[in-house]
């Protein structure tokens, strides 16, 4: 009953985030220690979000990143418990535009002189705001914050050894922020898609695979981006994490490689000189991953324009391979789709492929799928 006393006084909705700003150090601590004693209960945790000034008090508790002690971490930590609440969520979507300023302020700062586990806390609270579409076009929309991201990762990759914590949280929300490619600006992309590109040197497995994700989602803004990067050896760093065979990185990998021989000629000469028939996306074709076999797909489609690359499968049973797929009950129509497409490009390409799809009867198969496919 005091704590609800306390937190509904008329005054207290502004008076209490202005004490945690106070340039009385004691009056900070306070202020900040009885915010944390509010908010152990529930029932606490809602007086605050109900009656406090929020965006005030978002701006209060981000501003405890001055500090270089545990107070950073208490009060960014306090701030990563309320946004757990559903109403404080609610509150956060509805007033995004107005904490935005202080979020972006938080990506400026220098990272040498900020407590680096509370940053990166707070960058990954950050990265689940963004999960949510609305709150992520806000965010991609707001030209300061999109640079504030891209300028932090350079100075993170200045000194990559001590700030490799904030540098793969910060690609996780850029990651996130990428989802929103029509609303992304083609300069910040092809800025965004050379400095990932660049983090592919990285001897780090974690930081390679966030490049690789946002590669994945950016290097289709611009055809000149795509070359620098098939340039950078962009396809055979790809080919690798294939090889390599790790699911996440293979997601980004087949789709970063299905992006580039869609537009890119000699994109598909690579894969073709790299993949020795085929072999790794063949064996894709198999996975249980319906994102992988689809992008698979596609690729391979793709390679079939390149000459000579069709009649280097003939020995191989990729008619009923991609028959079979094609004709199949995923739940992704893009699998079967793709897997059609590919199928008719090595039916096309080498007539000897269309001679044993007649003989499985697939031209029936793929009509039938094509009419389930428009129907549904």
């Amino acid at each position: 009953e005091n704590q609800r006393l306390l937190v509904t006084h008329p005054d207290m909705a502004t008076l209490l985030p202005s004490f945690m700003t106070s340039r009385v150090l004691v009056m900070q601590q306070q202020s900040l220690a009885l915010l944390l004693q509010l908010t152990q209960t529930e029932n606490g945790r809602n007086q605050v979000i109900k009656h406090l000034d929020l965006i005030r008090l978002c701006e209060a508790l981000l501003s405890f990143l001055d500090f270089s002690d545990k107070k950073a971490n208490t009060a960014i930590g306090l701030l990563t418990d309320l946004a757990l609440e559903e109403r404080f969520q609610v509150w956060f979507q509805a007033n995004l535009p107005g904490v935005l300023p202080a979020l972006t302020g938080v990506l400026k700062r220098e990272p040498k002189l900020t407590n680096l586990s509370a940053l990166c806390q707070c960058i990954a609270l950050m990265g689940n705001i963004s999960a949510e579409p609305t709150a992520r076009r806000h965010m991609i929309a707001c030209e300061e914050f999109g640079d504030a991201c891209l300028d932090l990762l350079v100075k993170c990759e200045e000194e990559m050894d001590v700030f490799r914590e904030v540098a793969y949280t910060l690609l996780g929300l850029i990651m996130n922020l990428c989802l929103e490619g029509p609303f992304l600006s083609q300069m910040w992309a092809v800025d965004m898609s050379r400095k990932c590109l660049s983090l592919l040197n990285s001897q780090d497995g974690g930081i390679l695979t966030r490049a690789a994700g946002v590669l994945s989602r950016t290097l289709c803004s611009s055809l000149a981006i795509m070359e620098e990067a098939l340039a950078a050896g962009v396809v055979k760093k790809m080919i690798k994490f294939l090889q390599m065979g790790g699911q996440t990185a293979s997601r980004y990998a087949i789709k970063t490689l299905a992006i580039c021989t869609n537009s890119c000629h000699p994109a598909r000469e690579e894969v073709m000189r790299l993949d020795k028939k085929f072999k790794i996306l063949i064996s894709l074709l198999d996975s249980e991953d319906e994102i992988l076999v689809g992008n698979a797909a596609l690729c391979l489609g793709n390679c079939m324009e390149v000459p000579s690359a069709a009649s280097s499968l003939l020995k191989t049973d990729i008619v009923q391979v991609l028959l079979k797929l094609a004709g199949s009950d995923s739940q992704r129509t893009g699998v079967q789709l793709n897997a059609g497409i590919a199928l008719g490009k090595l039916c096309t390409a080498e007539p000897r492929f269309a001679a044993r799809l007649r003989e499985l009867h697939g031209l029936e198969i793929l009509n039938s799928t094509m009419k389930y496919m428009n129907d549904s």
